[in-house]
């Protein structure tokens, strides 16, 4: 884990299309005690990549949220600090240094596959639905490119070998991934020009000091491509720890299209420390869903309590 003599600095990165729900709120919830139960610090990076898709009224509320929770940040967003631009939408030059430093490399190729042929495509996908890219354009020609060009704009793609990648994850334990048979070749940079989700957050974690991510589960089979990044572009990778994922009673993912979920709904309802009770309870912090601050929560934080399964919200509990 984290050198005793390091400090450690962890992470809220919310993608800001909606308001915070309850699956957004534990993640934010368990980051914060993991780093602050050994002494560390938050950094806050809004993840608005998509800046249509995340406006910045969002970002906004997204703070006032997380302030009124008592789930307080030592720099970023709008606060800044000195590891900015903490927006992702301000930061295209900072990714293509890094995306030019990977092409350099010989191993980014554009790609004019679209998702409708992806899906309807025999190549294999993974558990979450996601398609194992099966290297269709990877031999294009440049003859066949420049034709291709003419007729639709490409997306890159970053050639992975095929190589296990096995961390040790602060949750989950093991994990092993092969980067061409569980991921295959991935996005660096979308046809409009926006980069790609797994380039930027390993910039910014590596630029912004992060020292330990913890996300939701749903990210684990991003790991293995984000560790080989972290390795091309010769960056200190973090340590991960992914939580598992918060449902409705009813076994469905919360999603931010679940109004009753939104943070705006629960905090006509209930105080802060109500919400962040019930939440440590649902997660095993604590026997009952008795009322909590965050700071309170600190002393008895451990992931060994953490279930290592998705979290049914009780009946009731909200």
């Amino acid at each position: 884990m984290t050198n005793k003599n390091e400090t450690v600095t962890g992470r809220f990165a919310p993608s800001p299309s909606g308001r915070l729900h309850l699956g957004n709120l534990a993640c934010s919830l368990l980051a914060w005690l993991s780093a602050k139960s050994r002494g560390g610090r938050i950094v806050l990076r809004i993840e608005d990549l998509d800046a249509e898709r995340c406006p910045r009224i969002y970002a906004d509320l997204l703070e006032q949220d997380l302030d009124w929770l008592g789930l307080g940040w030592d720099e970023g967003g709008s606060t800044g600090g000195p590891h900015g631009p903490y927006y992702q939408s301000e930061c295209a030059e900072i990714y293509t240094a890094s995306y030019q430093k990977l092409d350099a490399m010989g191993l980014v190729y554009p790609c004019f596959c679209s998702r409708a042929q992806l899906h309807a495509a025999s190549a294999p996908h993974t558990s979450d639905g996601n398609v194992i890219y099966p290297g269709t354009c990877r031999g294009l020609t440049p003859a066949e490119i420049a034709e291709k060009r003419k007729k639709k704009a490409p997306a890159y793609r970053l050639m992975v070998p095929d190589e296990d990648i096995t961390f040790t994850d602060g949750c989950m334990g093991k994990h092993t991934e092969n980067l061409l048979q569980d991921c295959g070749d991935f996005y660096l940079r979308r046809a409009d020009g926006v980069f790609a989700y797994q380039l930027a957050v390993v910039v910014d974690d590596a630029r912004m000091g992060v020292t330990e991510v913890v996300r939701g589960s749903d990210l684990l089979s991003s790991t293995a491509r984000q560790l080989y990044l972290y390795r091309l572009l010769g960056l200190q990778a973090p340590q991960f720890a992914h939580c598992p994922l918060l449902l409705a009673a009813d076994g469905r993912r919360l999603s931010k299209r679940d109004g009753d979920q939104s943070l705006e709904n629960l905090r006509a309802k209930y105080t802060a420390e109500e919400i962040v009770g019930k939440l440590a309870y649902a997660y095993g912090l604590q026997p009952e869903p008795a009322p909590r601050t965050p700071e309170s929560l600190i002393p008895e934080f451990s992931w060994a309590k953490v279930p290592k399964e998705d979290v049914c919200l009780p009946e009731g509990l909200f």
